[in-house]
């Protein structure tokens, strides 16, 4: 199972929100890129970037700091993946261009479809739905509105559109640092044909090995934020315990 850094941006900076709260915000380092090179220098395989900025005012916003994690990334044959204010195609392809491995569609998932069905055929494998939930609805513009679309009902409609897998976050465990909620994550995940990677709540090595225990229903890998920034875990120990 595929452990993924979390690099949240907000004001060119490295920050953690609880919650999705921006009124809840920890600053964690100046240089996104210098937390990359962290991150791949204790043998991440991928990076997960949020552009925060551009999830709640719907244009990529943070693009000096996210070409610079791209930067640090170039040439390692690493995965990076980014979400937050993608939502056009003109917007995708200058990403994928500049080196992302793939993009993450969020709120436009939601309200324009059909981006995902467009972008998945231009380029497929490397177009993702995020889906980030709040008891079982989808929270949409950086989690400030929760509708009333149902998560797997969302999840299944995105797979039927090309998307090539699924980020869900439970938004309830998100920066809590309270455990992954996995019994959501792999009902999700049973539910479709297409990979979940989980995100929100990991706390322990022992959130990896429940979710392991359950990776057969479809789950890829997990994304981890404030536990490793905390210090609370080490990734090399969290690859380890992905790989037992």
């Amino acid at each position: 199972m595929l452990i993924l850094p979390a690099i949240d941006i907000r004001g060119g900076r490295c920050v953690r929100l609880i919650q999705g709260d921006y009124a809840r915000e920890t600053v964690f380092a100046d240089d996104p890129a210098a937390m990359a090179e962290r991150w791949l220098g204790e043998g991440a395989a991928a990076i997960h970037i949020v552009d925060l900025d551009g999830a709640r005012d719907g244009t990529v916003t943070n693009r000096v700091a996210v070409q610079g994690i791209l930067d640090a990334a170039a040439g390692r044959g690493v995965i990076t993946e980014l979400g937050g204010g993608i939502r056009d195609l003109a917007g995708i392809e200058v990403w994928l261009e500049a080196g992302l491995s793939r993009v993450i569609i969020g709120t436009a998932a939601v309200r324009e479809p059909s981006l995902v069905s467009d972008a998945a055929r231009r380029w497929p494998g490397r177009v993702w739905v995020g889906i980030d939930a709040r008891g079982g609805k989808v929270a949409v513009q950086g989690w400030l509105e929760t509708t009333g679309v149902d998560a797997i009902e969302l999840a299944r409609d995105m797979e039927g559109r090309g998307a090539a897998g699924i980020v869900f976050t439970d938004i309830d465990r998100d920066g809590t640092g309270k455990g992954v909620s996995v019994e959501s994550t792999a009902r999700l995940a049973e539910s479709l044909g297409i990979p979940v990677v989980a995100s929100g709540g990991v706390h322990s090595l022992d959130d990896v090995a429940r979710l392991r225990e359950v990776a057969a229903s479809g789950i890829e890998g997990v994304i981890v934020g404030r536990a490793l920034y905390d210090g609370a875990v080490s990734l090399p120990a969290l690859i380890a315990a992905a790989k037992e």
